[in-house]
């Protein structure tokens, strides 16, 4: 009996053990996910693990100095910047951190593409404005969020979806060239459609051998209008700053229409484009009972050429573009320019304060019971690009542009400048009408793969069409120190330099 009783308790004992150790081995792992590359969209992409979408991430980090001037890439030539006082910049510095997200995904339907690009900027800032106790200046610091203290300022360059041959989102314009307005440069230029992004629903043709055709509806709000001037709603203080009158845009009725056709082969690129611009005007006044403008359309027409293949040096290129513009002024002075100049010099002129350099650039100009009359523009940029090895490049570039006025437009708008600033020379001294140009020169040094430092020089002139010797009564403008005195109207000009330190990724 007390075999059995211990052949049984061995037995039990046995099985327990046994559980015992099963349960103690280590249950198998599930295989991990490894990050594959994606080799179907060139360099830099990944599989999102789990997925057949591809990823891939990038950006830039760019560090900014510009002397003589209160604005990035721009000339000095409006608000505190154009006065060239106690309140103007020395200089002006801007930090940017960029960020790219770009997915593909095969599909029956062909690739979906998302492509999204994020920035946050900040950018110092600078001193304006009468304050409360009237000395001007300590007290009002620019508005800008992005120019705060421990602040920045968040932007969206790119959100877009691409499926069969549709652009959805905020894209880059069908009427701009790959270059847009730095065909050389990073400073501002005139004479092309912008570089900035903007809403659109887009279709393009791809005929093969690097032809496209590209049809697009794409938000007109805010990137290409300039302004719809009221010129009865002109002031003597909006005047001194080359506002011609009240900007009375109204809501939206129409997008720009546009169109592209481009060929894009190894030689390089030929390109035109073609926009068409509703000018939608608000009220002639305060309240619905005092009428409107009807709407007219403008429109835009641009072609590009670039070469490449030169035989100054491998990676050698031109750029050229041309623009001509009416009632779509935008498509030529692109939005990151200003539309209205104030510009401060010295003068010979006896009696006269400073001279003054003014212009403005509009859409359409009207006046109270009056219909629209459109504004035509026309210009050029262009910019060479020597390499000198493959650490060492060299450009030159040169931009010029041209505002001009109907006599209608003329009429309106010299009316209200000879009643409010008393134009020495009266109706025949006033012509609004300016050109304006950019000429420079910019080396970078690429030391590493990634990373480039850069030194850009760039001139700028206005030249006003105001008869020669004629002056003007400004009132005080604290915003910019300037006192109520006699100007004499004269061509202004400025010159920038700009300093960069930037690490692509």
């Amino acid at each position: 009996m007390k075999v059995k009783k211990g052949i049984i308790l061995g037995s039990a004992a046995i099985f327990v053990g046994a559980g015992a150790q099963a349960a103690d081995l280590p249950v198998k792992a599930k295989a991990i996910e490894y990050v594959k590359i994606c080799s179907l969209y060139g360099a830099g992409f990944y599989y999102i693990p789990g997925t057949d979408t591809c990823i891939k991430l990038g950006g830039y980090l760019r560090a900014d100095a510009l002397l003589a001037t209160n604005f990035d890439l721009d000339a000095a030539s409006s608000g505190v910047a154009g006065a060239r006082n106690r309140l103007s910049n020395y200089y002006t510095a801007r930090s940017r951190q960029d960020l790219q997200i770009d997915t593909r995904t095969a599909t029956e339907y062909g690739v979906v593409r998302t492509f999204a690009e994020l920035k946050f900027t900040w950018t110092s800032g600078t001193y304006s404005g009468a304050g409360s106790t009237g000395v001007n200046g300590a007290t009002a610091y620019t508005s800008s969020a992005g120019s705060q203290v421990a602040g920045g300022a968040l932007g969206i360059d790119y959100a877009f979806i691409q499926f069969a041959g549709f652009t959805f989102g905020r894209a880059e314009s069908q009427f701009r060239t790959p270059w847009a307005q730095y065909p050389a440069n990073n400073m501002e230029l005139p004479g092309s459609g912008g570089w900035d992004p903007v809403n659109q629903v887009t279709y393009t043709a791809d005929f093969g051998q690097g032809i496209t055709a590209s049809f697009s509806a794409q938000d007109q709000v805010q990137n290409y209008t300039t302004t719809v001037w009221n010129v009865s709603g002109a002031t003597a203080a909006g005047l001194a700053t080359g506002t011609y009158g009240a900007n009375d845009i109204g809501g939206t009725r129409a997008p720009d229409l546009v169109a592209r056709v481009r060929v894009d082969q190894a030689w390089g690129l030929f390109q035109a484009s073609l926009a068409v611009h509703d000018n939608h005007a608000a009220y002639y006044g305060a309240s619905e009972l005092t009428g409107h403008p009807d709407d007219k359309w403008g429109w835009a027409g641009q072609l590009a050429l670039s070469i490449k293949n030169l035989p100054t040096g491998p990676g050698d290129t031109i750029n050229l573009t041309g623009v001509y513009t009416n009632g779509a002024s935008r498509y030529n002075f692109q939005d990151y320019m200003s539309t209205a100049y104030a510009m401060y010099g010295g003068t010979s002129v006896a009696g006269a304060y400073q001279s003054f350099g003014i212009a403005g650039v509009s859409d359409s100009v009207f006046v109270t019971g009056a219909g629209q009359e459109l504004t035509k523009t026309y210009g050029f940029n262009g910019g060479y690009t020597h390499n000198w090895d493959p650490y060492w490049n060299t450009s030159i570039f040169g931009a010029w542009a041209a505002v001009r006025y109907n006599n209608t437009a003329k009429g309106y708008i010299c009316g209200a400048f000879v009643a409010n600033l008393a134009l020495s020379s009266g109706l025949g001294g006033c012509n609004p009408d300016f050109n304006y140009a950019v000429v420079g020169t910019k080396t970078s040094w690429t030391p590493v793969r990634g990373l480039t430092f850069t030194g850009e020089l760039a001139y700028m002139m206005l030249d006003q069409k105001y008869a020669s010797g004629s002056t003007v009564t400004l009132p005080l403008q604290s915003g910019v120190a300037k006192p109520a005195a006699v100007y004499e109207l004269k061509d202004q000009n400025s010159l920038v330099l700009l300093l960069r330190a930037q690490r692509n990724f």
